[in-house]
Parts: structure tokens; sequence; C-alpha cells
């Protein structure tokens, strides 16, 4: 009876709405009542006058710049406030409701309908009710009306009675964040993030402290990720969401055994509890057992119509043969790859459905983003696995994956892992077909080493032994560098505390006249933390001053809790001596700085008066 009573509320209500908005008039509302209201509510005439005048003092009008007019409610002896003529005791009072009547129906139906200046003004008056905003906003995020939705949830909270806000406002709390993110507000989503933390009720800033922390770990800046992380503990100590979130941040970290032993304490404190719904207990414990795995499952499973596709990728990657030979060649002193014909064939078949090119101009870049037409070019590969047989294909692959999932450590083993075997097989031919570099621009060498590339962005977060071994193949065969991999090594060996060979590494770099000056900050800076954790700081100290004449930004940033950020203009590589290079090195590596004993204060000494 409830579901047949909505539904023919909104049926009443929206044609009371068309009614009024004729001259908003209450006669015309009341005329339209009994002649079309009737057949809205199962013929029942005295319903239809009786929910008239309700729907009438709850809608805002245009003419009172969006005030009601709401009707006194006569007593049961004086006229009704239908317009019968008869007492209310004989008319309105005598019906009953079949169900509520929220009072904030009228103002959400108006703002469905609104549209340009007539919802501009309709918002800025400060009146709609904050349920209305809330169910408006909603409703558009889920029509697909992305700017509709984002004009009504920012009124929601700029105008917000932050102490008097339901809870139901934190799914458009995250809406809105969501919008701004896909949208490209990102001063935006910053200040709602703000005023959240500043003023917001508590359930709201717990949430705003984990999108916060998500962030941060999108960008790669984990010492940032980690103090949102904490303040969020503070503020939600009980939330469940913070076992997923601490395990996404050990993870980033490279801290798998920790990861497992956190989600089995979570599992633990928050079962004994009771409070929590079966299904998220049952999250819990699979996080518990193996937080990788849960978290892979859990992102492909959100996938929605890439679910099923993916995960039979996975099954064919776990089927895969062993690669193929290459046609691998000595020429002029160098070593080339050729591509066959059957290579090319099988390229030209995936590339009828994979239509997305890479740019030669580029290390990692597509001319159009290959993920919206993956409902058409995942499935067709598992249908035909012979075309990973190409390393063209195992080339556009390693791009598309890493675009979109390199950035998740959990993501590795299952996407990244199989893919970075296969090349191997054909680098160990490249190494088998004499001693001699392989050069970007010869043949078709670059189709191998921008694969290369990929894989080992692709694991650097999940595989981090498997992505420098990887990576330190690829600079033995290109002693060049190419690539830039040098850096990413030097990062690596940091972080897996061989500080020897990372001193070694970054001495060879900073020597070589032909290296790329856009590593140069993290080869010197990385040859400070080695020197500082080898107890040879005169020596750190001399380097540094290197660093600081190379980026003057550098140190500043370093020591900042809080700095503002300085993203590149493009959100790629930033120009050499500049704040926003400086910044990129302090997401990257500050947090090896703060886990090293004394070597964050140390470096702050140093820093010129």
């Amino acid at each position: 009876m409830l579901a047949v009573w909505v539904e023919q509320l909104l049926g009443f209500a929206s044609g009371a709405l068309a009614a009024i908005r004729e001259d908003e008039r209450y006669p015309t509302l009341m005329a339209w009542a009994r002649r079309e209201g009737p057949e809205l509510v199962d013929g029942d005439l005295a319903l239809a006058q009786a929910l008239a005048p309700e729907l009438w003092s709850q809608t805002p009008l245009e003419r009172l710049d969006f005030a009601c007019e709401p009707l006194a409610r006569p007593g049961r002896n004086e006229p009704c406030w239908c317009d019968s003529g008869r007492k209310t005791k004989q008319c309105c009072g005598a019906v009953s409701l079949p169900g509520h009547v929220p009072t904030h129906l009228m103002w959400m139906l108006s703002l469905r309908e609104w549209k340009g200046d007539t919802l501009k003004a309709a918002l800025a008056s400060g009146r709609a009710p904050a349920q209305a905003l809330l169910e408006a906003g909603l409703i558009a995020a889920e029509s697909g009306q992305r700017g509709r939705a984002q004009q009504i949830l920012e009124s929601l909270f700029e105008n917000a009675d932050w102490a008097r806000l339901p809870e139901q406002a934190e799914p458009a709390f995250e809406i809105l964040v969501d919008l701004y993110q896909e949208r490209g507000f990102h001063r935006k989503r910053e200040a709602l993030l703000d005023a959240v933390l500043d003023r917001g009720p508590l359930f709201l800033r717990g949430v705003a402290l984990e999108r916060l922390c998500l962030l941060h770990l999108d960008n790669d800046d984990l010492d940032s990720a980690r103090a949102a992380f904490v303040r969020a503990q503070q503020t939600l100590p009980d939330s469940p969401t913070l076992a997923y979130i601490e395990a996404m941040l050990l993870l980033h970290e490279g801290h798998e055994e920790e990861a497992a032993e956190r989600s089995r304490f979570w599992y633990r404190r928050l079962a004994r509890q009771g409070d929590l719904e079966p299904e998220q207990l049952q999250f819990l414990a699979d996080l518990a057992e193996s937080p990788g795995a849960t978290l892979a499952e859990q992102l492909l499973n959100a996938e929605a119509d890439l679910a099923e596709p993916l995960m039979s990728l996975q099954a064919l990657f776990d089927a895969l043969s062993e690669a193929p030979r290459l046609d691998i060649r000595q020429e002029n002193g160098v070593l080339s790859y050729h591509s066959s014909a059957r290579e090319d064939t099988l390229f030209a078949a995936f590339q009828a459905v994979f239509q997305s090119q890479v740019e030669g101009e580029t290390l990692l870049g597509f001319d159009t983003d290959p993920w919206p037409q993956a409902g058409d070019w995942l499935p067709a590969l598992c249908a035909h696995p012979e075309w990973l047989d190409s390393p063209a294909v195992v080339q556009s692959l390693a791009l598309a994956l890493t675009s979109r999932f390199g950035s998740l450590p959990w993501m590795a083993p299952s996407l990244f892992e199989p893919l970075a075997r296969r090349l191997e097989g054909w680098l160990a031919q490249v190494d088998e077909a004499g001693d001699a570099p392989m050069l970007w621009e010869v043949a078709d060498n670059a189709v191998l080493l921008r694969a290369g590339l990929a894989l080992v962005v692709g694991m650097e977060r999940g595989a981090r032994q498997h992505s420098r071994e990887l990576a330190e193949t690829l600079l033995t065969l290109d002693d060049q560098d190419s690539l830039g991999l040098r850096e990413l090594v030097l990062d690596q060996l940091l972080r897996e505390g061989r500080d020897d060979e990372a001193l070694a590494l970054s001495e060879r770099a900073v020597a070589d006249e032909q290296a790329d000056p856009s590593s140069l900050l993290g080869m010197l800076m990385g040859r400070v933390l080695a020197l500082y954790r080898l107890d040879r700081p005169d020596e750190a100290g001399r380097v540094l001053v290197m660093a600081h004449r190379h980026n003057p930004y550098a140190l500043k940033l370093l020591c900042a809790e809080s700095p503002r950020p300085a993203p590149s203009a493009n959100g790629g590589s930033a120009e050499p001596g500049s704040r926003a290079e400086a910044w990129q090195y302090r997401t990257l590596m500050r947090d090896q700085w703060r886990v090293t004993p004394g070597a964050l204060e140390w470096l702050c000494e140093q820093r010129p008066g």
C-alpha cells in the first residue's frame, strides 16, 4: 500500500505543480484538483481536494521570490480551505491521507523542473530545504545531468546549516566531490573538502578525510595520504572504511605483510562490536585474509560492464603460452627487432577493435582514450589470445592497463606481471642475439622498449622488485636510457634499503653528460639520501648544495608539513628547476626521508638562511 501511495502522491504532486505554474494562484490549483486530480488518485475526489491545499502550502512561488504562501489551517467548524463552501469537518477534515506527505516535496519537484536563470535564482534565494536539494541533486546525478547535479548540490553545501545537515548528505557530498574530479574543478573540490573539514558535522568530516586520503594516493603523495589517514582515524575511529583505506595506504607504501596484519586487527576489532552488516563483515574478513586480492576483486566488480571481460583477461593471462620467437638481428653494431608479417596481421586485427593509436612522440600516450570502447576490444582480445603474439598488441595493452590501473598496487599480480613475463621472454631473445645496445630509434625497437616502460610503471607500486628488475634489464639493453628509467630504479633501490647500489647508480647518472635534465633533481637528492644513510653527512651536504643550485624550491617543499601544491601545467613532466619539479619529487620521495631516522630533521637544518 505504501508503494502505491508514494506513486500516486508523486503523480498527483507533479500534476498539481504544472497547474500552479500556470499563474501561481490558488483557485487555478483547486480547479485542476477537482477536474483532473481524481483520476490520479483512483477517482477519489475527496482525496484530491484534501491533498491540493497541503501541496499548495509548501510550493515555492516565483512571484514571491521563491517563498511559499501557506494557507492557514482551518478549524473543524470553519469553512474548508478547499473552497467547497462546507465546514472543514464535513469536507477535507473528514479525509484521512493514505500516507505521509513530505514537507519538501514541492520544492524537490520544482528543482527538478526549473532551468537556467530560474533555477539559479531559486538556489540563490537560500529558501530551498536541505532535503529537497539533497534529493533533487541525487536524482540529477543518477540521470546523468552532471551540470544540474553539481549546481544543486553546491547550493546544498554553500547554504548549509552544517549542524542540521541530514546524514543522507554523505552520498551527496561524495557525488559532488566526484563531479568536481570528473569535470576538472579541482579548486572547487579542495574548497569543499576544506569547508567540511573546518566546520562540517562529524560524520562528514570523517568522509572528507577519507576522500582526501584517496586523492593523495591517486597523486602518489604518500606522506600527505598518511597524514590524512591519521586525521580520519582520530575523527572516526570505528569507521569500517578505515580498514579499507589503511590497507590501500600500506600496499601503496609497499608494506604487504603489515597490510594483512592491520586488516586482521580491524576485522577482530569491528567484529566484536557487532553492529556491521553481514556484507561489511565478510568484506573485512576477506581483506584480513588477502588484502591485495580482495581489493583487486572489489575493483573489478565495481567496473560494471567491464567486470566480466576484465576477469576473462585475467584468466587469459593465467593460460598464456610461451612467448614466440621474434626476428632479432645484430646490424651495424646495434640490436634490432623487425616486426614479421604475421605479427603485423595480428596487430591489424586487434587495431580493428582497439582504435586508439600509440603516439610516437610520447612514451606512454595514445591519441584517444581507449577505455570508452573497452566493451568492444576486451572481449575480442579474450576471444583471440593469439593477438598477444604480436609485441605491438602487448605494447598497446600494457599502455592501456597502465593508464587505468597503474596506480593501484593490488592490480600488479593479475594484470601486469603476466604481460611482463611475456615481454621478458622477448628481451631474453634480444640478449641472446649479441652483446650490443638496443637503441630506441632503430627498426621496431621502440615497441619493445615502450611496452617495457609501461609495465615497469604498472608494477612499480604492487610488484616493486619485479618492476626494478625489468627496469634494470631495459637499462642494460638501452644504455642511453631513452626511457628515463634510472630515476625509477634509484627510487626502488632506496625503498629497498640498497643504499650502496643507489649511490653508485646516482653517481653514474650525474656524471653522464647526456643524461635527461628532468631527472637530475631526483638523482641528486637520491644521492644525498643514500650518503646520509651510509653515515657520510659531509659528502651528503656537498651534494645537497648542488641540488639546491639546480632547484631552489626542493628543500623548502620537503621540509614543509602542508605546502601549497604545485602540479605541472599538463600533469606531465615539470620544467627542471621549477617549483612543480620540486613538488613532484616531494610527493614521490618525502616518505622515504621521513622514515629514515633523523634524515628530514638534518635536511631542514641544511636549508640556506
